[in-house]
């Protein structure tokens, strides 16, 4: 198991604002910014780092073909990234053990994992389905950072 520790305590340090790698096909990179937060599998009880993206990013598109990713955050001159293999969990990529109900809550959970509130739950419920929003679930087999 990696020490993720280093990763998890920069969450808080810019609103666990982060950015999410992939390698392309052509070997070329896809980078984009989203939040990321550190939270127990929703199946396996493993602590992975969690994203959520909508339902018709390129980035989805991206990890259908070729799971893997690397999220890196940082927070002044203090940085962490982890990597390795993710799982999609989603109304377009279901996962065996999260139903319609676990995948709302999961949403919710790795949102304020990744520091966010929220003022109305049954809003962005409605907006997380709206979007078909699909938690990303990376399962860290690499860190690295200072």
């Amino acid at each position: 198991m990696i020490d993720i520790g280093p990763f998890a305590q920069l969450v808080g340090g810019d609103h666990g604002l982060a950015v999410v790698a992939l390698a392309l096909p052509d070997g070329t990179a896809h980078a984009s910014v989203t939040n990321a937060g550190v939270l127990p599998h929703p199946v396996t009880g493993e602590t992975v780092v969690g994203v959520v993206a909508r339902g018709d990013s390129r980035k989805l598109r991206y990890l259908r073909a070729h799971p893997r990713a690397t999220v890196v955050l940082r927070a002044g001159w203090q940085w962490s990234a982890v990597e390795g293999p993710v799982e999609l969990a989603g109304p377009d990529d279901p996962m065996p053990g999260v139903d319609a109900e676990r995948l709302r809550l999961l949403l919710r959970e790795i949102f304020t994992a990744a520091g966010g509130t929220h003022d109305d739950f049954d809003e962005y419920d409605r907006v997380m389905a709206a979007e078909r929003r699909t938690a990303i679930l990376l399962t860290p087999a690499r860190r690295y950072g200072n």
